[in-house]
């Protein structure tokens, strides 16, 4: 190419760059009107839809300096907005967590931010809207700086060995990325067994998701009570998330809840469950109660959600 064609487009791309910056906002002192920087807030980012992070995981991912790095994550402990825990599977390794206050803040942050994207779509025709987005797509596509999409994700009604791949898969990832012993496991066997023993296909179902004939993820919907369901067992492979599909199992479970004529969805989980917590917040399901307990070798708050159907 041309010198003098190649400024050209330098030049042009430097100045959308500059103009883009400006559009959303990120050379404000404060990003969304918050005390938190651009990097600090993709840190939060990170850590709060991430699970089993460590710190040489987000200087991997995030190309950042692990110096400036160690200084953030300081700054948020300083702050008691993140905890370091050590890793149940190797005590070695020190998993990134965000404590009440972080998920406060990123909750905070992260609604901001929707509000003022949205906020910018809504002045935009429907016909440019669609233009911006596939532009976006392109970018993407052309600097190679995004993942693959995400392959479609099949779901189906369990088959043979499926409920053995639950319980397996349940015990497997919440020892290493929780540290919860064999207790759990034994409970969640004991959820599987009821459901193949006693359910009704009418009014109780589960799911399994699967992609390129490999499992990706789970979730059960039991009755409690001719006007209440229940919600169980719902697990993303590490593979699959971030895709969507915990939002999808759940929405499947809303729907099918509703379909069979039930009042009211229900669902007891843990608040180290934070990926978790936030799919139900965003299906509209709220926190009713919760409380401290001792289970599976660990000191947790349960929590009990419900969604009036």
């Amino acid at each position: 190419m041309q010198d003098g064609r190649l400024e050209v487009r330098v030049g042009e791309l430097r100045r959308f760059n500059r103009f883009f910056t400006r559009r959303i906002g990120v050379l404000r002192e404060g990003l969304l009107r918050s005390p938190y920087s651009l990097a600090e807030a993709r840190v939060l980012f990170e850590v709060a839809n991430g699970e089993g992070l460590t710190a040489s995981d987000l200087v991997r991912d995030l190309g950042l300096d692990p110096g400036y790095l160690s200084r953030i994550l300081a700054r948020f402990e300083a702050r008691g907005l993140l905890e370091r825990v050590p890793s149940g599977a190797d005590g070695r390794r020190r998993l990134l967590r965000l404590t009440t206050a972080g998920e406060e803040a990123f909750s905070q942050l992260d609604r901001r931010s929707r509000e003022e994207v949205a906020g910018m779509l809504g002045g935009i025709p429907e016909k440019d809207q669609r233009r911006l987005l596939d532009a976006t797509r392109t970018i993407r596509d052309v600097l190679g700086g995004d993942t693959a999409p995400p392959e479609p994700f099949l779901l189906r009604r369990p088959r043979p060995g499926d409920m053995g791949w639950v319980v397996q898969r349940h015990g497997e990832l919440y020892s290493r990325e929780y540290g919860w012993d064999v207790r759990f496991e034994a409970l969640v066997a004991r959820i599987v067994a009821d459901f193949v023993d006693g359910h009704d296909p009418e009014r109780e179902r589960c799911w399994i998701a699967e992609t390129n004939g490999n499992n990706a993820g789970c979730v059960f919907v039991v009755r409690e009570s001719d006007e209440v369901a229940k919600l169980r067992l719902l697990l993303v492979e590490p593979g699959a998330r971030g895709t969507g599909l915990g939002s999808r199992l759940v929405g499947e479970c809303v729907s099918f809840a509703r379909d069979r004529g039930y009042d009211k969805l229900v669902l007891w989980t843990n608040n180290v469950l934070h990926s978790a917590r936030r799919i139900y917040e965003e299906q509209g399901f709220k926190l009713v109660d919760e409380e401290h307990h001792h289970s599976f070798g660990a000191d947790l708050v349960g929590q009990n959600w419900e969604l009036e159907l």
